[in-house]
């Protein structure tokens, strides 16, 4: 999550605004679709070696009880990645500067990190809290990559899965529209 938003805000928007990298691009046969469609890949890409990186150091330190079942998350971890890259090219869109990336983390990353069953289980959290962090999209993925990682049954595992596109598809055409609103005004 973190590595997909650093990648989708400040790198997208250093290639987007100062380097003028996206106006070369839109130069060639390329139109904005294509260009954020390569940045959300790359970006999700970004997070999974991230998470590949994260996940040897944790099986050399033998935390992964579930042994070869924890390979069936770095699928779930790309789709999460997906998830994150659309919300941050949004922000990259609508970013006047570098400073205006605190917003989304202090905002948006720390309390869903806090929130989204990460750190302690959400049936922790009242009743009205538990029903708005399945409104995240962290909270789906913890869902079915914590049991990937011990080697427990994952439960409504279809119902996360399409939460977690359903939060790449529709960030991705809001995050287009943003980009092509902002490079044409």
């Amino acid at each position: 999550m973190i590595s997909v938003s650093f990648e989708g805000m400040y790198s997208v928007y250093t290639r987007m605004v100062p380097q003028k990298t996206f106006a070369a691009i839109m130069a060639t046969p390329l139109d904005i679709d294509d260009i954020i469609l390569g940045e959300t890949i790359w970006a999700a890409f970004k997070g999974l070696l991230s998470a590949v990186a994260i996940l040897i150091v944790a099986a050399l330190l033998g935390a992964v009880p579930g042994g070869l079942t924890a390979l069936w998350a770095l699928p779930v971890v790309f789709l999460l990645g997906l998830a994150f890259a659309g919300p941050a090219i949004i922000m990259t869109a609508i970013a006047d500067n570098y400073d205006f990336f605190n917003y989304y983390f202090v905002l948006v990353v720390t309390p869903m990190f806090m929130l989204s069953g990460v750190f302690f289980p959400i049936e922790t959290l009242p009743g009205w809290m538990q029903t708005a962090v399945l409104a995240l999209p962290l909270t789906h993925a913890i869902e079915v990559i914590r049991p990937l990682i011990v080697g427990e049954p994952i439960e409504h595992l279809l119902a996360h899965l399409a939460v977690l596109a359903g939060f790449a598809v529709v960030a991705y055409y809001v995050a287009v529209a943003l980009v092509r609103r902002r490079l044409w005004d």
